[in-house]
Order: structure tokens, then C-alpha cells, then sequence
């Protein structure tokens, strides 16, 4: 915890590389250790948003640690820098788990 899901229309190629960058940037941004970051990339999906060009969705969950408005942007740059999806074809859902809806090693946070 933190879970990264990124699900894009995009093909990408260095996907491993990809997964390593996002989990050290949302390891920053929440202040928890990369170690404990979960990424998922899932390319090349049947995806539409208003056209054809490419796009992306992010969900993004954690037992705390989210600021959404201090997150968004660093996180569609890095979309955008790595995947080449413009800013306005990015979405990015938060979602702050309660520790006692989360388990991790055989039991619960909380």
C-alpha cells in the first residue's frame, strides 16, 4: 500500500521501467516507502475517451498519505513524459482505504 492501477490505450514498451518510475514517484508524493508500493499497467486496452487518441486512467489508493490536489499534476506529467498522453486525456481517481479494509502479510493494517 500504495496501489497503483494505470489502464491505457497506449502501447508501451519498457512496461517494467514504467512500473519501476511510477511506484518511486507515488512513493514520494505519499511519503511511504517504495517497498510497499503496488503497480499495475495494463497497455494497449480498448479504451474512448471523446476520440480514438490515445488515454489513460489512474486509480490510485492508499491508507492515507493522499493529497489529490498536490498529486495530479506531478502524476500526468509523468503520464505525459512517459507515455506521450496528453494531460487532458488523463484520468486519475483517488481513493483513501480505511487501515481496517486493508491486509497485507496474512492480517489487516488496523
Amino acid at each position: 500500500m500504495p496501489y497503483i492501477n494505470i489502464s491505457t490505450s497506449a502501447k508501451i514498451e519498457d512496461k517494467k521501467k514504467i512500473l519501476e518510475e511510477i511506484s518511486i514517484l507515488v512513493s514520494s508524493l505519499t511519503n511511504k516507502s517504495k517497498r510497499f508500493v503496488m503497480a499495475k499497467l495494463d497497455n494497449n486496452s480498448e479504451m474512448f475517451f471523446d476520440d480514438d487518441s490515445p488515454c489513460c486512467f489512474l486509480e490510485i489508493k492508499s491508507i492515507g498519505s493522499l493529497n489529490p490536489s498536490e498529486m495530479a499534476k506531478p502524476i500526468s506529467n509523468f503520464v505525459y513524459k512517459k507515455m506521450g498522453i496528453p494531460i487532458d486525456k488523463i484520468y486519475i481517481s483517488f481513493e483513501d482505504v480505511p487501515a481496517s479494509m486493508w491486509a497485507w502479510n496474512g492480517r489487516t493494517f488496523g
